[in-house]
């Protein structure tokens, strides 16, 4: 029983569709130890009616389900009406053995926030789930400003001393992952994982802070020698 006053945080919960069993219980056990709620399905029909029942937080989705595609849940998702379940931004992370560049080009067009390729490394779901929330919370906290510089996750704005700056998606999605570390130095791995491998390998990070150095100056993003990049103190 709560004392009088007290506050009762809510748990981040997360809600797993898969089918192969050991994947699930690797996945269930991976959610327990963030100290994370964890409800899991083997069924699209069965998580569809998780998802109208009660909010979640993040739903890692495979793709070649018993009944289905796992995509036809995602589009079910996203057009689902603002203000009821499931939330239609619910961030969703896909979790599946097809690696051609195809499939996951389809599932992050029909509205993944990520995709992680099966076999799963668990330090990288993990990362991608926590840099998920993170995103989410400063989609619903607005605007990110550092020094002259504005970001609006959700309009996808950005200017630099009131200046409008056009970036690409990768673009936009590299600078939003450092500006949410900062000052905190990230890999190119760490950018990767974070950005829930849209943007690329390793050497495309690279080229896409080569184009931001260009667009938005010099200063923004600094070399950590050994480590990677950093948005420096404001």
């Amino acid at each position: 029983m709560l004392r009088q006053g007290a506050v009762q945080l809510s748990m981040t919960r997360v809600l797993i569709v898969e089918d192969d069993p050991t994947t699930s219980a690797m996945l269930v056990g991976l959610v327990r130890r963030q100290q994370w709620e964890c409800d899991a399905s083997d069924m699209l029909d069965a998580a569809w009616k998780q998802l109208c029942a009660r909010p979640f937080d993040i739903l890692l989705l495979d793709l070649n389900l018993p009944d289905g595609e796992g995509t036809d849940l995602l589009q079910k998702v996203r057009r689902s009406p603002a203000g009821e379940l499931p939330d239609p931004k619910l961030p969703v992370l896909v979790i599946s053995a097809r690696s051609q560049l195809r499939s996951r080009l389809t599932a992050l067009d029909l509205g993944a926030d990520g995709y992680v390729i099966k076999p799963v490394h668990l330090e990288e779901v993990a990362a991608v789930m926590r840099a998920l929330l993170r995103r989410r919370t400063t989609l619903s906290a607005g605007q990110i400003t550092w020094r002259d510089l504005v970001m609006d996750p959700n309009s996808r704005l950005v200017q630099r001393a009131g200046a409008t700056i056009e970036l690409t998606e990768q673009e936009f999605a590299v600078l939003l992952t450092l500006l949410e570390d900062r000052p905190r130095p990230l890999s190119r791995g760490d950018i990767q994982a974070r950005t829930g491998n849209r943007v690329g390998d390793g050497g495309a990070v690279e080229v896409h802070v080569h184009h931001l150095r260009r667009k938005l100056g010099d200063d923004v993003i600094q070399t950590v020698r050994g480590v990677g990049y950093c948005v420096p103190d404001a």
